[in-house]
């Protein structure tokens, strides 16, 4: 048994195959999730877990290079918008549209989907090296 870290044994496998520049999605309780991606589903009810819960943990046990937001992120949830450009504010941080981003879900290694409930609560999470 794990002692620290992720004990979600779908995340915790999901961040260990990352290799450089592969990437995640932390997703709010409503993102569309393509076909053909791992979907981590967390959801137990409206509002849990929290999005900010679920990035906090992964942020833990995650090397981080880059983030990318959705553009609306700003005018429709500047709660979430403030809390990433702060937590991540030693990392490149890339906006595109909301439709960029769903395009780019494509590519995810895998979708952690939150009980989230509130507009534009999603972010991609780039994978880092940590030497």
């Amino acid at each position: 048994m794990k002692r620290y870290g992720i004990l979600n044994s779908d995340i915790s496998k999901v961040l260990s195959d990352l290799g450089h520049t592969d990437y995640i999605v932390i997703a709010d309780a409503g993102l569309p999730i393509p076909e053909g991606i791992k979907k981590i589903d967390l959801a137990i009810k409206p509002g849990m877990p929290l999005f900010i819960d679920v990035v906090n943990a992964i942020e833990e046990d995650m090397v981080i290079e880059k983030v990318t937001m959705a553009t609306e992120i700003e005018e429709g949830n500047p709660k979430h918008a403030a809390y990433l450009k702060g937590k991540f504010a030693d990392k490149e941080i890339e906006h595109v549209s909301h439709e960029e981003f769903k395009q780019l879900t494509k590519q995810a290694k895998a979708v952690i989907r939150t009980g989230e409930i509130t507009p534009y609560a999603n972010c991609i999470l780039q994978s880092g090296v940590f030497f």
